[in-house]
């Protein structure tokens, strides 16, 4: 959750803000930011490149996570989160992470360790993810299906 207050700061930003306004923030950071703005003997230009990727990974994970992202691609999570079983999950630092057996890995953001551990000794993952995680918490998708060659 700090991850997304950061970047939601470093965009000025709320939870409520639409791509559009979130597109003209990210190109104004990088118009100040960007590296090549920025002679070689100039002392901001490595402050510049280190500030640049920061701008440029958040920009991309609050892409991520935004609700118009997700509208767009909720046939897809609902099809997985209702078809495909848990292959494996990972917890830190109240971000769980869950790989499904169609390859498609989603992180969930603020779960607190009750659910988690809840969660953990489920006898049935899946059905205790839909109640209680899928539509519950912030996520993203981390990684794509499998798709057959």
């Amino acid at each position: 959750m700090n991850r997304i207050i950061n970047y939601r700061k470093l965009f000025d930003i709320t939870k409520e803000t639409d791509l559009g306004k979130l597109k003209i923030n990210y190109r104004n950071l990088m118009k100040e930011w960007h590296p090549d703005k920025f002679t070689e003997n100039d002392e901001k230009k490595e402050e510049a490149e280190i500030k640049s990727k920061r701008i440029i990974e958040a920009y991309h994970f609050l892409v991520s996570i935004s609700p118009e992202t997700h509208a767009l691609n909720e046939e897809e999570y609902n099809n997985t989160t209702t078809a495909s079983v848990i292959d494996d999950f990972s917890y830190k630092g109240q971000n769980l992470k869950i790989t499904f057996q169609d390859g498609s890995v989603y992180e969930y953001f603020g779960v607190p360790k009750g659910v988690y551990t809840k969660f953990a000794n489920s006898l049935t993952l899946s059905r205790f993810a839909r109640r209680h995680i899928f539509n519950s918490y912030t996520y993203r998708n981390v990684s794509k299906p499998n798709t057959p060659k």
